[in-house]
């Protein structure tokens, strides 16, 4: 399996051969350079190392900038992990984006929305109470009863209530590649991927 990173720049749509539009997701995908090569016998396992997107010098940690030296890289924002990269890499080589295989399928690993502290109907799909009669005033959209009274007094570990909701890692599996654009370094992917705009992308294929 190989991969690229990129930054999700937006949603647009596009016709197809039998002229039905479809939605998909536009990913500013590369150029990553490959920042390490792991190995069974140094790491104990096999993988690529691969980092995108440039930032200044100042905003670098001393121990990153050495890091990044070794591949006569410039500094980078985002750095990601392949684990059985198929195509063969050396230190300091530039992935670009016309390694994705237009037409294929590929899993996109994303940081979905957050959408902060939410109630049990929004973060679990809850019904409600329903009718607003009988003296329901306010009871419409709680959790309801919490469980067992004297035993075990207590709510269990695992129960459906309110809290944080979104800011997850989120995979996407099966998403058609429908478009590369190398002079643009643009991937076209169909249908929706986790994440703002702006944010970090992880393409395996």
């Amino acid at each position: 399996m190989s991969g690229i990173i990129g930054k999700k720049i937006g949603m647009t749509s596009m016709f197809n051969a039998e002229g039905k539009n479809i939605a998909c997701t536009v990913i500013e995908a590369g150029p990553c350079v490959v920042t390490q090569v792991k190995s069974v016998a140094t790491d104990g396992y096999d993988a690529v190392q691969l980092a995108f997107d440039d930032k200044k010098e100042k905003h670098t940690t001393k121990a990153l900038q050495g890091h990044f030296k070794k591949s006569n890289s410039s500094f980078k924002r985002k750095v990601v992990e392949f684990k059985g990269f198929t195509t063969e890499v050396k230190l300091g080589d530039v992935i670009k984006v016309d390694i994705c295989p237009e037409g294929e399928f590929c899993d996109v690993v994303g940081t979905s929305k957050g959408k902060g502290f939410q109630g049990v109907i929004k973060r679990h799909n809850f019904a409600g109470v329903g009718g607003a009669t009988h003296g329901q005033h306010n009871r419409l959209r709680a959790p309801g009863s919490m469980g067992a009274s004297s035993f075990p007094s207590r709510v269990l570990p695992g129960k459906r209530l309110t809290g944080h909701m979104g800011d997850e890692q989120v995979k996407i599996q099966n998403l058609q590649i429908l478009k590369v654009m190398p002079e643009h370094n643009i991937l076209i992917i169909k249908g929706a991927v986790p994440g703002a705009k702006g944010s970090y992308i992880k393409v395996e294929f």
